[in-house]
């Protein structure tokens, strides 16, 4: 598979039902980093294993590390950790 076509997939992927989950910079200021714990995160929507299965392959050819997909509102989350993975995620898709 090409990279445009990678590319292109992840895009629609996200704009369906992709959303991303930003660190609070005000709680990290207030709480500290050790007790306010959340990161930066970008979560992909599966509708069923073999979906999220495709959603893993394509952020592995994107060079993307998946975090353990997990279920939620009988979907399939798949997550991708860290706030340099977030920001090149958001730049490869708006391309």
């Amino acid at each position: 598979m090409t990279r445009a076509a990678v590319v292109k997939q992840l895009r629609e992927s996200f704009r369906r039902n992709g959303y991303v989950r930003r660190q609070n910079p005000v709680r990290v200021a207030e709480e500290g980093s050790r007790r306010y714990r959340k990161g930066e995160e970008l979560r992909l929507t599966a509708s069923s294993a073999e979906e999220l299965r495709h959603v893993r392959r394509l952020l592995r050819e994107a060079g993307f590390r998946p975090g353990r997909a997990f279920v939620k509102g009988r979907q399939y989350r798949q997550p991708v950790y860290g706030r340099q993975a977030v920001a090149r995620f958001l730049e490869l898709i708006s391309e």
